[in-house]
């Protein structure tokens, strides 16, 4: 097995958690991106700061994470900031809310189904109601 190559700019920490998410080697980090790396470790629930993107930033291009220009880590914060929105991240707070608020539409839409369904079958029984008192008064006629 071939020994990894250590990611220049990361620690200990920050390399633990791009394992995590399969950055394991400049090699990976080259193949995924400065700016995805971070996104997926974002993702994946860690708190991360800046410092983390400007690190993978430097690594690919050879420079310690303070050297990044300020026009790199500009463009770098643009790429985050459309990848946050084209997918926003969710805290898992919000995603217990979300699920909660499906659950109670879902419900809510049973309700509502069923009282369709009982507002159905009382005009459907006034109907052979009526019909039944239509045949009967004919009967007299």
């Amino acid at each position: 097995m071939a020994t990894a190559e250590k990611i220049r700019n990361v620690g200990p920490k920050s390399a633990a958690w791009l394992r995590q998410i399969g950055v394991k080697t400049q090699e990976d980090l080259l193949r995924i991106g400065p700016v995805e790396s971070f996104m997926k470790v974002k993702r994946a629930g860690f708190r991360v700061s800046l410092n983390l993107l400007y690190s993978l930033a430097g690594a690919i291009d050879g420079c310690h994470w303070t050297d990044l220009s300020e026009e790199r880590r500009a463009e770098l914060l643009a790429a985050v900031a459309a990848s946050e929105t084209a997918q926003p991240i969710r805290t898992r707070w919000q995603k217990a809310s979300d699920a909660s608020d499906r659950s109670a539409r879902a419900e809510s839409s049973d309700d509502s189904d069923s009282d369709s369904h009982q507002h159905d079958s009382s005009e459907s029984e006034s109907e052979e109601s009526s019909a039944r008192e239509d045949r009967a008064s004919s009967r007299f006629e």
